[in-house]
């Protein structure tokens, strides 16, 4: 009994080592989302109506709530093996659970709205794009150059080829339009790629997470049936009345 919870206490700490580096990676990941230039631009340029401000607030926040539980369910998993605490592996426990619950509907969010986020970035250009092109705003020219700029793009694609005033002004320094790339195609490949590396680490933190709850009750039930078994067979010298 005692070497098969050594075994699951060695586990275990390997385990809540790898949740702690995949929680530091998440609220890493989601600082970059957040504060990251390409995000930000966007984020900034939106109007109230369009959804992606409030997604970018929603995924900062909630990976960051989210990579506190999993540092905490780590720690609390270190602390249980030391000492062999049922109380502390219990609190472990459910420390995964709760970030395993929170992980779910994100990996099923990202495979159901991953289109959203797409389209909500799309219009932020091309509302930004149709303004400069109809003489609109005079600020929007200068959110349209830091567009370009941040994503490496210059105007978009015509159906019927040729260029307009817009690529002719705006694109940056150098790069001509038929040299360039598609404002709409960089940004529908920048956000896949971001999305692909969302879904494999969420992918690999739901099946570390799934490990260590399994883990943390293995280890509550051997502490427990160890105690029982050291307390049979036991005697109690007491003192004649």
């Amino acid at each position: 009994m005692r070497c098969g919870i050594r075994t699951t206490k060695c586990q275990l700490l390997a385990t809540s080592l790898c949740v702690m580096l995949l929680g530091l990676s998440i609220a890493t990941l989601s600082t970059v989302t957040h504060y990251g230039l390409h995000f930000t631009l966007i984020s900034d340029i939106s109007l109230e109506n369009n959804s992606y401000k409030v997604i970018h607030y929603t995924a900062f926040y909630f990976g960051i709530c989210l990579s506190m539980t999993l540092i905490l369910a780590a720690l609390l998993s270190c602390a249980a093996t030391v000492r062999e605490s049922q109380c502390l592996i219990a609190m472990g426990f459910f420390c995964f659970a709760l970030a395993f619950c929170g992980l779910i509907p994100a990996a099923f969010w990202r495979y159901i709205h991953s289109m959203e986020v797409e389209d909500s970035m799309m219009d932020v250009y091309d509302l930004v794009y149709e303004e400069v092109r109809r003489n609109v705003s005079s600020f929007r020219r200068h959110e349209l150059t830091a567009i370009h700029e941040a994503f490496l793009c210059c105007g978009k694609r015509s159906p019927f080829g040729g260029t307009t005033n817009v690529e002719q002004k705006m694109c940056p320094p150098g790069q001509a339009h038929n040299m360039g790339q598609d404002c709409l195609r960089e940004i529908q490949d920048f956000l896949k790629k971001h999305l692909d590396f969302v879904s494999v680490l969420l992918g690999v933190t739901i099946g570390f997470t799934v490990y260590g709850m399994i883990l943390t009750s293995f280890l509550w039930f051997s502490i427990h049936f160890s105690s029982n078994l050291d307390r049979k067979g036991k005697y109690i010298l007491r003192g004649r009345i």
